[in-house]
């Protein structure tokens, strides 16, 4: 039972309380530990024993990636000889931000992978299989490692990309589970029924989806995951994190949004002025990071814009859940007076089962207005299907893009770049 913590399950306003007494305890040791706090405290003429309360957060300036990546040795807290590992993610402003993460880090990763893995139903004695890397500075594939190590569960390290040895391993160790980016499924699945494999009656159950959404905002299942279940009938769990949150939000079997970790994390959604949206409403997430020993982050503003539900779940924790991520702030496009963000794009593409690849480029024109550009490879090369694909964008967005034809071969090595950890089907040129 360690991996389902009780705090979950407790009322909203226990959950409250013992957040309240963890943000005490960060607060201190900001004062005393990050030169990057230390300083915002003192410019804003901020007393951390006035913040008492979830609400007294309000008082506090916001933190954003730009911070990060300006200040980045001055959000650590500890020396460098207790650094064990290191890990990046992209920055803003061109390079990666570093993150460090001290040996109680590793452990606290560990442990929110394993309550995050148990909330969708995997146990000690399964086996699950990593399509994903562990390499390259990526802090995601060694958390899901360290977790599914921590719960007792068997890892198959296969990495990302070739169909046929995730199959040859998928038939030689039983997977019950699988973690991947959700659009390489269906690249598995064309191969299996290319090669003839049963892939039907294989041993898989699952997928615990990373990188793609695979739902809409009412939690229904979007045109990708469609596309999957249609061929396979296996379940799909949504989760979603971040380097700088070192905490996931997993789907448990209900699958209506991912959990919130009440030990491990505070979360606000603030509208464009900074302010708490009101119940219901989309936001910016912001986070602030519990029990993290080298880079603790408050109020630090994602990028991400989501929805929070806050009623209980019916697998009885009262945590709040967060949505699919409806874009990223940044990537926002105002394009002929509509409003954008590229999934709402990815789930139109996606629809076309002749697309083999695409991609998705903004930039500004000649007189500053946004304009989208979409790259595709299909093997229905005529005007037709050009038009057929305008008319869903005006039906489902009320917007009509240009659309260009690019070979297969060559629009495939950017979209599918091996030094990028999932498809760059969105490129921003503004």
């Amino acid at each position: 039972m360690e991996f389902h913590p009780l705090i979950e399950k407790s009322s909203t306003q226990e959950i409250k309380a013992f957040q309240e007494e963890k943000l005490q305890q960060l607060l201190a040791y900001l004062e005393g530990n990050s030169p990057f706090y230390q300083r915002l405290f003192t410019e804003n003429n901020i007393n951390i024993a006035e913040i008492r309360t979830l609400e007294d957060l309000q008082k506090i300036p916001t933190t954003t990636k730009n911070d990060l990546q300006q200040n980045n040795h001055d959000f650590f807290c500890i020396t460098p000889d207790k650094i064990v590992d290191y890990s990046t993610t992209s920055g803003t402003l061109g390079d990666p931000v570093t993150f460090g993460l001290s040996d109680r880090d590793l452990e606290r990763l560990a442990y929110n992978e394993a309550i995050s893995f148990a909330c969708a139903g995997i146990q000690k004695g399964d086996v699950v299989q990593m399509i994903t890397t562990i390499d390259k500075r990526f802090m995601a594939g060694l958390a899901y490692f360290l977790g599914l190590r921590k719960m007792g569960a068997s890892v198959v390290r296969m990495g990302p990309g070739i169909p046929e040895l995730q199959w040859d391993s998928i038939f030689r160790y039983k997977p019950k589970y699988l973690i991947t980016v959700p659009s390489f499924l269906l690249k598995m699945i064309d191969y299996a029924e290319k090669h003839g494999l049963d892939y039907k009656n294989s041993s898989v159950y699952g997928a615990v989806c990373i990188g793609e959404s695979i739902k809409n905002q009412d939690f229904t299942d979007n045109i990708l995951s469609q596309k999957i279940k249609e061929k396979w009938d296996i379940k799909l769990f949504s989760t979603y994190a971040s380097t700088e949150m070192s905490t996931a939000f997993t789907e448990c079997e209900y699958q209506i949004g991912g959990h919130q970790h009440p030990e491990l994390i505070i979360t606000e959604i603030l509208d464009d002025e900074g302010n708490l949206v009101k119940e219901g409403e989309s936001g910016e997430l912001t986070i602030t990071t519990l029990g993290v020993e080298a880079i603790p982050l408050l109020r630090f503003k994602t990028g991400d814009i989501v929805k929070a539900h806050y009623e209980p779940c019916q697998c009885g924790r009262n945590t709040m859940r967060l949505g699919p991520v409806i874009g990223r702030k940044q990537q926002m496009i105002k394009y002929k007076g509509t409003t954008l963000y590229p999934p709402a794009m990815n789930d139109i593409l996606n629809d076309f089962n002749n697309i083999l690849c695409y991609q998705i480029v903004i930039q500004a024109n000649e007189i500053g207005l946004d304009e989208i550009i979409i790259k595709l490879s299909t093997d229905q090369e005529n005007e037709n299907f050009v038009n057929e694909v305008r008319d869903h964008f005006r039906a489902k967005l009320r917007v009509s893009p240009k659309i260009e034809i690019i070979d297969f071969d060559i629009l495939s090595k950017t979209v599918f770049n091996p030094n990028s950890r999932k498809p760059i089907t969105f490129i921003d040129l503004r």
